[in-house]
């Protein structure tokens, strides 16, 4: 396998992630000109933000098994294109239910990318590299997510918000016939040491035992349902939080709800992930430890970001919180692959995201509701509460693991020391 090329196909999929994100991105940044156009209250707007969650989440386990089964530059590619095409009829909605609609086929088609781009990075980058590859590729979702933040507001504001559709559909309609002649299909396990994953067709609950031998791994997705509420908060509301509280415009709210925020999560999930394989070499459970610090070092920001009065401040208190975000975020699927084995990686990462993302399709409408009765601001302090709570979970049950595994695992004169 050429050294060059695998890094060339993180390169390839980071393009493709950047379109996932911007894509699901742009609609929250135009909230306000749906408002306002079209008569939307906040509780539909909360919909619209969580058809996509709700489908994503959904068709997560069917992609999941779908990436351990069939050709996954197949599915990364028609994904692009299905949700590049939903993402340009976008433009074309006239009413509520039409955008209902369209956000959850976009949802759909998206749900496909992860479980098959990651097992195929995987494929590609062995135990030396493949932290840096994962981490390397995350950093395109903060990109993608300040770009659809940021484009959308600003398009929206001087060329009405229909524009940014169709400019983020047509873009990856044609980066998709670019990569179809580019990006190869590896051997499943190629890159695995004398771990070959098996390539028979199991069957669901195969799967499933498969995925849940480790006790961590219900731990894993717990967290991540946590978390990604949070995350689900910042996506959908922040921009309409700014606009409304600091009286910013349109396109400065857009870019100001993701930029200080996301770029802050690159320096941390690259922070992160060299953190994690280095802790990994010295401890059991380095990299879960390491999302540990992601979570509680960014309570006190996140509670301060929906706190504070002072742009400054604000500011401030989203650039810390995005770096400890990022943190969390490199280590997240490292942890999962830590405790389950390569022929159930894909299945296994569908299901997380699945679950955790039908955990954050309920943050849109629970903040829409708790705003109206509370206010957005007490309403966004008030879920650095679940990120304390991942955190300590994460942390207690990551120690009880290892402990209890470096026990199973100690020789029978040590073991019986040790009791």
């Amino acid at each position: 396998m050429h050294k060059t090329y695998k890094w060339l196909v993180v390169a390839m999929l980071w393009f493709v992630c950047f379109f996932n994100y911007a894509d699901r991105q742009a609609i929250f940044s135009v909230f306000p000109l749906l408002k306002a156009e079209l008569g939307f209250s906040d509780y539909q707007l909360g919909v619209i933000g969580g058809a996509f969650m709700i489908v994503y989440a959904l068709a997560g386990p069917l992609a999941g098994l779908a990436g351990d089964r069939f050709t996954r530059k197949t599915l990364i590619l028609g994904g692009l294109v299905f949700w590049s095409v939903v993402t340009v009829f976008t433009s074309l909605c006239v009413n509520y239910w039409q955008l209902v609609l369209v956000r959850a086929l976009e949802g759909l088609g998206e749900s496909f990318y992860f479980p098959a781009a990651i097992a195929l990075v995987s494929d590609y980058h062995g135990k030396d590299t493949r932290s840096r590859a994962l981490s390397f590729h995350q950093s395109s979702v903060y990109a993608g997510t300040i770009a659809g933040g940021s484009v959308s507001g600003y398009m929206g504001e001087h060329y009405g918000w229909r524009s940014s559709f169709i400019l983020f559909g047509v873009l990856g309609t044609v980066l998709a016939l670019v990569l179809w002649g580019l990006l190869k299909e590896p051997a499943r396990g190629a890159s695995e040491d004398g771990e070959v994953a098996e390539t028979t067709a199991a069957t669901i609950q195969e799967t499933l035992n498969g995925i849940f031998q480790s006790r961590l791994v219900p731990v894993l997705i717990i967290v991540f349902v946590l978390a990604n509420f949070v995350a689900s908060v910042f996506l959908t509301w922040m921009p309409s939080f700014l606009f409304n509280k600091f009286k910013m415009s349109l396109s400065l709210a857009g870019l100001q709800s993701t930029v200080y925020l996301q770029v802050a999560s690159v320096a941390g999930v690259l922070l992160g992930g060299y953190l994690g394989d280095r802790l990994c070499r010295r401890y059991p459970g380095g990299r879960p430890y390491t999302q540990v610090v992601g979570l509680l070092g960014g309570t006190p920001f996140l509670f301060l970001t929906g706190w504070t009065l002072d742009v400054p401040v604000l500011v401030f208190a989203m650039t810390f919180f995005g770096l400890f975000k990022g943190f969390y975020d490199s280590n997240n699927w490292a942890s999962l692959y830590d405790v389950v084995k390569p022929r159930w990686r894909s299945s296994a990462l569908g299901l997380m995201n699945s679950i955790g993302w039908l955990g954050g399709s309920l943050a849109p409408v629970t903040i829409a509701w708790s705003s109206s009765q509370f206010g957005m601001s007490a309403s966004i302090s008030s879920s650095s509460i679940l990120y304390l709570a991942a955190g300590l979970l994460l942390l207690v049950s990551t120690r009880r693991y290892y402990r209890t595994l470096s026990q199973v695992n100690m020789p029978p004169t040590k073991l019986s020391q040790a009791g």
